[in-house]
Order: C-alpha cells, then structure tokens, then sequence
C-alpha cells in the first residue's frame, strides 16, 4: 500500500518523512492554500529526497501552470484536486504522458461515486477526499468509510480525508484501499508535519494485519 504524506513545506521533514518510509510526497501548488510551496521551491526539495514519487497538487489550473510547476520542480505526478473534467483530464494526460495523473473526488454523499466512471479513460489514479464547502483539502474531516466498502473502482485509488494514526486502523479494517493519504493529521500547523505522528503512523500501518 502506498502511504502518502500531503502538504510538505520543509526540505528537511521531508527527507525525514520519506526515509521513514513514505512513498509519495505531496506538494500543494494552490497559492490560496496555507500549505503552498512555489514551484522553485519544491524543486529545491526535490533534490534533497530520497527514489520517491512526487506529486503536485493543483486545483483548476492552467495547463502552462501545471506543466511549467512539473518542470521546474521535477515532479513524476499531477493530482487535480478541484472541479476538473474529465475532457481537463484528457488535455493534461495528452501534454504530460510519462506523469502519474489523479483525480481527486471530494465525496459528499455515496452518489458522488458515480462521477468516477467517466474518469477512468484519462486517469490513473483516483483520491477520494472529504467534501467541505470552502476547503478543498487538508480539512480534518472524515469520510464515511462504511458506505466505500463497495468501492471498486477500474483504477488504484488513495484514502484521504482526516486520516490521523488514531484512526488508520479503523479505517483499514473496513477499507483496502491502493494507498493513503495523510496532511492534517500530521501536522503542528498547515505545511508543518509532526514527525512524532508521521512515525506513529507507520507503527500502526505495520502492526495492521
């Protein structure tokens, strides 16, 4: 299972972050978030990590913003987390063909699942996330795991949404999903992680059955 740590601003947590044993990092590139890092930035990042994946996170961008961020901070993975189309999808998979592409799903109610088909051509990956009015990620909130437990998507697909290390375990023991991931329920403050909490997670990830 992949387990991917969000909203990274630190070069130094996200060294310790990825050395503990995360697979993906996840840059926001919102500039109205508090998590937000220039593309420059994550660049300068980048080339401290460890061989992980790295992703930005976008939100109804342009396709030049998106591609240029991906250049300049050498990232291997585009996650649309706003109101993209699947035709969006489709433009972004055509110009950055060698980038893992996901589509983040804000989930308000079980019907929300139905959008997901009319993604599956043009994606690789799918993220499902809490639903807040105002917020579009990074909210605390939980999704209602229950009603996922049929969830069977043509696409790998991340867990989000107020995952913290008090919770994990209960959520997989409901759920299986290709991977995780976590953003608020790691952290001090918007953008800086808790490195005492990143390793309680992977204490209960590798104590899950």
């Amino acid at each position: 299972m992949r387990v991917k740590i969000c909203g990274l601003t630190q070069s130094a947590q996200a060294v310790a972050i990825a050395n503990m044993g995360a697979s993906v990092l996840g840059f926001i590139c919102v500039k109205q978030s508090p998590r937000y890092v220039a593309p420059e930035t994550i660049g300068q990042i980048v080339q401290t990590l460890p061989d992980v994946d790295r992703f930005g996170v976008f939100a109804n961008a342009s396709l030049d913003t998106i591609q240029q961020t991906v250049a300049i901070g050498n990232l291997n993975g585009v996650q649309l987390h706003g109101q993209e189309s699947p035709k969006d999808c489709q433009t972004v998979r055509g110009a950055l063909p060698g980038v893992e592409l996901i589509k983040a799903l804000r989930i308000r109610s079980p019907e929300d699942l139905n959008q997901v088909q009319a993604y599956v051509p043009y994606v690789d990956t799918f993220l499902l996330d809490a639903y807040h009015p105002e917020q579009l990620g990074g909210t605390g909130h939980t999704l209602d795991w229950q009603s996922l437990q049929s969830f069977r998507p043509q696409r790998p697909w991340f867990l989000a949404g107020g995952l913290r290390p008090t919770n994990i375990g209960h959520a997989l023991s409901l759920l299986s999903p290709d991977g995780i991931d976590l953003s608020s329920g790691v952290e001090n403050a918007p953008g800086d992680k808790n490195l005492t909490k990143v390793a309680q997670l992977f204490d209960v990830l590798r104590a899950c059955p």
